[in-house]
């Protein structure tokens, strides 16, 4: 959420910077609505004070036998009650459409971030690994023999329909050392707090964290009102929602793995073969919450905790920053790490590590003290996948495909599987 004294003080800016984003020229509007609100309270502020004078008067007048004074007094402070209570409702409506409009504009992107339309601007930040050369053609990780027996599409549609896989034998193994491989990894070499958490939240809990309004259709409501989380940035974020923290609490740095839930409903036809996009998902997500003047070295931090996981599997990636036009609603700048895939012979997203500034700080009033008597100060949160657990099961699937259709597995999860090295071409765990 937007501060809207920055607004009144820098509309020329404000509007400048959410140019970079596409939106134009809002702050007219929002001032507008600004001054409107203001003007209310202020004029309901003058009724009360009103009210108040004649309330001190009207005993007097009573007591020196003034009736028509005591009558006048008697209606002005009913005049003032109404006038009163008509401003307030004003002012209500004129905060109501304030706050919907700045709940519903992105953040602002840091000066830093490369302006682009889509992403075919993004920039490239890095490279690491070499991808495989293969002496066959290499198959899309549902192809693969050994991991197809385990991939099983066709029972989970029938149970819940298109974008849901039921895990059997080998992979669900597999899948499951990829998440406690994740887990350890930043637990143990990261220095991030394992946290279980709820995946059904609040609607305030998905407000706070910006999934709403905006994200509304892309996500799962229960009848009772309840949200499935679309990860667990969620509620490791809204954790800290109405708290003051003390700075020596800071920086929080927590991890969570959870299955996520997403409609994709912008989607419709992407990436609709295989587990790549899926209703239900699992992820470890990276969650920070820092001072204003850390964020920046955090993200970097986040990032290269992601880039780790993928390092020790020695799966080739690359890091792009998004640009202006591809970066996510709630961030101020963006970190991407794409896999390589070679059943798909590109680079596909496997984590997004974003700071948002105060952006979701200020929404959930989330704040801290500087000092122990300095005024309280929003702190800035950060998210990061670290890393999505299906896509990392597709990228080690394809990665270490052999000819025969068997599929060597990366040494770092060997100790995960009780020793086993590689899953048949019968997707038998040996």
């Amino acid at each position: 959420m937007h501060d809207i004294r920055f607004i009144r003080e820098n509309p020329e800016a404000f509007d400048a910077a959410l140019a970079r984003r596409g939106e134009e020229g809002w702050a007219a509007d929002i001032l507008a609505i600004d001054t409107h609100r203001r003007e209310a309270i202020q004029r309901a502020e003058a009724a009360q004070a009103e009210r108040n004078r004649a309330s001190k008067e009207i005993g007097a007048a009573k007591a020196r036998g003034d009736d028509a004074e005591f009558e006048r007094l008697r209606q002005l402070m009913a005049d003032k009650k109404q006038e009163q209570a008509e401003l307030e409702e004003k002012a209500r409506i004129e905060q109501e459409q304030l706050d919907q409009v700045l709940l519903t504009l992105p953040n602002i992107p840091l000066d830093e971030v490369p302006d682009g339309k889509d992403e075919d601007d993004n920039v490239e930040l890095k490279r690491w690994g070499t991808p495989r050369d293969f002496d066959f053609d290499p198959k899309e990780h549902f192809d693969v023999a050994g991991a197809a027996e385990g991939l099983d599409f066709q029972t989970a549609a029938k149970i819940s329909g298109s974008r849901f896989v039921m895990l059997k034998g080998a992979m669900t193994r597999v899948h499951r050392a990829l998440a406690q491989f994740m887990l350890d990894t930043h637990i143990d070499k990261n220095g991030l707090t394992e946290t279980w958490v709820p995946v059904l939240v609040r609607e305030d809990a998905m407000l706070g964290t910006d999934k709403l309004p905006k994200f509304g259709d892309d996500s799962y409501q229960t009848t009772n009102g309840w949200w499935l989380v679309p990860t667990s940035e969620v509620p490791l974020t809204y954790s800290v929602a109405g708290e003051i923290l003390s700075a020596d609490q800071l920086p929080i740095r927590m991890t969570a793995h959870t299955q996520c839930f997403r409609s994709e409903a912008g989607s419709a036809g992407k990436d609709t073969t295989g587990m790549l996009r899926q209703h239900q998902f699992e992820k470890v997500e990276m969650v920070s919450i820092t001072r204003p003047e850390d964020s920046r070295a955090e993200l970097d931090r986040m990032t290269a905790c992601a880039e780790g996981i993928l390092e020790a599997l020695n799966l080739p990636y690359r890091t792009i920053v998004l640009c202006t036009g591809d970066m996510g609603f709630g961030a101020e700048r963006t970190h991407d790490i794409e896999v390589w895939l070679p059943g798909q012979n590109t680079y596909r997203e496997i984590s997004s590590c974003s700071t948002t500034g105060a952006f979701q700080a200020r929404r959930m009033n989330a704040r801290f003290r500087p000092t122990a008597e300095a005024k309280p100060e929003f702190v800035h949160t950060l998210n990061g996948s670290g890393l999505a657990v299906g896509r990392c099961l597709i990228a080690v699937i394809e990665n270490g495909q052999q000819a025969d259709g068997s599929i060597d597995l990366p040494e770092v999860l060997h100790p995960y599987l009780g020793g086993k090295t590689r899953v048949t071409a019968e997707g038998v765990l040996v």
